[in-house]
């Protein structure tokens, strides 16, 4: 399970002229926050990546200023510093005492919109796996040839005017470092290449959002598109009767089993774009059956479980009250309680959802009224599978626009 992301920041970002003589590249500001700010949001909605390193090079004491020892949500961030311009292969030599044994390594100029942790959920002995935009127009990039998953070769830009391209975010094995013996060095130059030849460099096809902010056209284009592109439909989960099956105040992992197709289409959600909560009652707090830690430990065992499958839950949201709780913190009415819809409008104000286009997935009318009352559709789940249920009501969560609707009673 990967739980460390890597992001490469410095570059010198030499086709852009002056805009990056005194300022990183990753930093330039984008609709109003940096470039790089961006790809933190989305290397931070997967709970399990805990360790975010940033490898500094041009102008690197602005990253170390700005990022340095941060929090982003629940992921760490540190910025390690080349001595000099080393290239890609030479800033990860120089970061290895801090690398885990696999761990993402993202460009800190491009944006990819896809399933970060599909990349790292199959069990692939490769050193290397990378994610491949299927088409993307236009002859400044290479395309890539592939054989049944494994890259053949790499062309040269104006080669090929079609086929899949190199999005710039690969899952790694530590393991890769030991082919970096001279510096500087370049991975897509002198590394990938050998690691063709050993068979040691998979590939993985992905559509989605793509942009390199590379060129003066192409960062142009990210100030009109990007802030937009990151407003997503959400999809929010009922847990115990939806997620897990009800047995009654379950806060044990021993007690938890998977409803069939859960984990499924939790994936299901994350592969076509949409953010992914769920939203749960857990009146066993204000009533003394068990504690907040409890429900904590749940949702972040039932995270490394989605993690195996390449799946992941943007944020778990819970509410503890009651107003007949025997636990004097825990008792009174509130406005999270579905049938109100506060757990849901939480969710609005922390993350980028399209509200129009979202929906929840609940087993009983108070769900349903949570949905309603939140401006959302609401569809009631008795079974038996998850994934079939919810596949009609999605589409592609990263550019369609869904009428707002409940679903019959």
């Amino acid at each position: 399970m990967l739980t460390q992301a890597v992001i490469l920041v410095g570059g010198l970002g030499t086709r852009l002229g002056e805009r990056t003589r005194a300022v990183p590249k990753p930093l330039l500001d984008v609709g109003g926050k940096s470039f790089l700010d961006y790809i933190l949001d989305e290397v931070s909605r997967y709970p399990t990546i805990e360790k975010i390193a940033l490898l500094a090079g041009h102008r690197a004491e602005q990253v170390v200023e700005r990022y340095d020892g941060r929090t982003w949500r629940r992921a760490a961030i540190s910025v390690i510093c080349e001595p000099t311009q080393m290239g890609t292969g030479g800033a990860l030599k120089h970061a290895a005492p801090k690398l885990e044994p696999q761990f993402l390594l993202l460009n800190g100029d491009s944006f990819f919109d896809f399933n970060l942790l599909d990349l790292a959920a199959f069990g692939s002995a490769a050193m290397v796996r990378v994610a491949l935009k299927r088409e993307h127009p236009g002859d400044r990039y290479g395309r890539v040839l592939l054989e049944r998953g494994s890259v053949r070769r790499f062309l040269t830009p104006g080669t090929q005017p079609n086929g899949p391209i190199n999005a710039g975010i690969y899952r790694i094995d530590r393991r890769i470092l030991d082919l970096i013996d001279q510096l500087p060095c370049s991975l897509e130059q002198s590394v990938f290449p050998r690691l063709i030849e050993m068979g040691q460099l998979e590939a993985a096809v992905y559509d989605g959002f793509f942009i390199d902010i590379g060129i003066p056209e192409d960062l142009e284009r990210a100030q009109r598109e990007f802030p937009a592109r990151m407003r997503r439909p959400a999809v929010f989960f009922d847990r115990d009767g939806v997620l897990n099956v009800d047995k009654a105040y379950v806060h044990r992992i021993e007690d938890f089993e998977w409803i069939p197709g859960a984990r499924e289409a939790i994936k299901l959600c994350n592969d076509r774009g949409y953010l992914t909560f769920v939203v749960t009652n857990q009146a066993g707090v204000a009533r003394g059956y068990y504690g907040v830690d409890a429900v904590h430990s749940l949702h972040d065992w039932m995270s490394h479980e989605l993690a195996e499958t390449g799946a992941h839950i943007d944020e778990f949201q819970h509410c503890p009250y009651h107003e007949d709780g025997t636990v004097e913190q825990w008792r009174r009415a509130s406005d999270r309680r579905k049938p109100a819809p506060g757990m849901i409008l939480d969710c609005f104000d922390g993350w980028p959802v399209q509200i129009e286009s979202s929906l929840l997935v609940g087993d009983n009318s108070h769900d349903v009224q949570a949905a309603v009352a939140a401006g959302i559709a609401g569809h009631l789940f008795k079974g038996p599978n998850l994934e079939t249920f919810i596949q009609p009501f999605l589409g592609n969560g990263r550019d369609q626009e869904v009428a707002v609707g409940v679903s019959p009673l």
